[in-house]
């Protein structure tokens, strides 16, 4: 009797890897209980991925497994591909500030690690104890510390992907400065694993600071819009600048520096807040991730929407933090599509953008996760297949339901 498909793919991954790498993946509630498997090698990695794309077996990637639900709603895949073995450090240049590291090394560990070096890594996303590296690239992850450090791509300095295809791929290098060309780390950076799965990569590391300190200012919208432009114009040079809604608007700064500098700059920033009539309140930044029934959103406003949309949000029950450098930032509300449009309306009136990460399926079914009304789109599509032309990665997670 010839072997049910679910069965010969069991089969052929056990072959391959061992039964002790492969399950069933009966977590997340995806539809036909798709087969967990767990490469330990860059090579085992590419050869699943060769198999997959000989089998046309759809894949999707993954980490920690913390954001596997962020993006659109992805369709039924034969395999999740699990990089949670893949984790090895592979070279701390310590004199040239960079490291290297596997994709599935969780970014705790790393920065446990480079403490012993007095550095880190300037990342603070979601998850933090739990999300691994190459997840955090995939989807884009930074936080408050992309003020001053800028975001993932800027950090990331060279990566290795391995195509659907399961050939191997590098741009980038181990040095700061690199020579011009095409920036394929830019195009994986944000891709959510629909061109290609991230193996490896090399990262910029910076000392860590001496001294470091938060302080939030409470207030009006109008007088926290004023302290915010304000912040932009003065010598301050804050780590983070952070919109809150969270039991009202605050304005958080947070500064890095020795302890004489830090001391100066928050005395500088009080007293610009007390100039505006703004109170001092302890910095409890908003818990974004937490909750059973919450829709968390990705959002894009220009700065001077910013606090506006904060109290936007907090009239809607929600919390928010917004980062003050970009208008970027994070939003939880319940999950009520009346909500969800009256935000993106406001967001793209004044030229931004708001996208659904996290959400129960219901509501993904029924309310546009990415809300895309770029002209993009068929570039985008274009890359896609020149990438993943059977179209086996991470189908329907991405922007048009690539």
């Amino acid at each position: 009797m010839k072997p049910s498909p679910d069965l010969e793919i069991k089969q052929k991954l056990t072959a391959l890897l061992g039964a002790e790498a492969v399950s069933p993946m009966t977590e997340h509630g995806f539809r036909g209980e798709p087969w967990l498997v767990l490469p330990e090698t860059e090579a085992v990695l590419a050869t699943v991925l060769r198999l997959a794309h000989q089998n046309c077996w759809r894949v999707l990637p993954m980490g920690a497994g913390s954001k596997l639900r962020w993006g659109g709603l992805v369709r039924e895949v034969e395999l999740v591909v699990s990089l949670a073995r893949l984790d090895p450090l592979i070279e701390h240049a310590t004199g040239d500030l960079t490291v290297t590291v596997a994709a599935g090394m969780p970014l705790a560990r790393l920065q446990e690690h480079l403490k012993s070096a007095g550095q880190f890594v300037a990342l603070d996303p979601a998850y933090p104890t739990t999300a691994t590296l190459g997840g955090i690239l995939a989807t884009a992850d930074s936080g408050s510390l992309r003020h001053r450090y800028g975001g993932v791509r800027d950090l990331c300095l060279g990566l290795t992907v391995i195509r659907a295809d399961g050939e191997r791929a590098k741009c980038g290098g181990r040095v700061v400065k690199n020579v011009a060309g095409y920036d394929l780390m830019k195009l994986f950076t944000g891709s959510y694993g629909t061109l290609g799965i991230i193996s490896q990569m090399t990262l910029r590391l910076y000392p860590i600071p001496p001294a470091s300190q938060t302080l939030c200012l409470q207030g009006s919208a109008a007088n926290l819009t004023q302290a915010l432009l304000a912040v932009g114009n003065s010598t301050l040079t804050p780590s983070a600048v952070d919109i809150i809604a969270n039991d009202g608007l605050g304005l958080a700064l947070g500064f890095q520096s020795t302890p004489a500098g830090v001391a100066q700059q928050v005395a500088q920033f009080l007293s610009l807040g007390q100039a505006l009539g703004l109170t001092v309140k302890p910095y409890t930044g908003p818990e974004i991730w937490q909750g059973a029934e919450r829709v968390v959103c990705k959002v894009g406003v220009p700065v001077t929407a910013a606090v506006a949309l904060a109290g936007l949000v907090t009239q809607l029950g929600g919390v928010a933090v917004l980062h003050g450098g970009g208008g970027m930032g994070h939003i939880r509300v319940m999950p009520e599509i009346m909500h969800l449009q009256k935000l993106r309306t406001f967001c793209e009136g004044v030229g931004g953008y708001l996208s659904i990460l996290e959400a129960p399926t219901t509501l993904k079914e029924t309310f546009d996760v990415w809300g895309y009304k770029g002209n993009a789109l068929g570039l985008m599509e274009r890359i896609k297949k020149q990438f993943d032309p059977l179209a086996l990665l991470s189908p329907g997670r991405f922007v048009g339901g690539i």
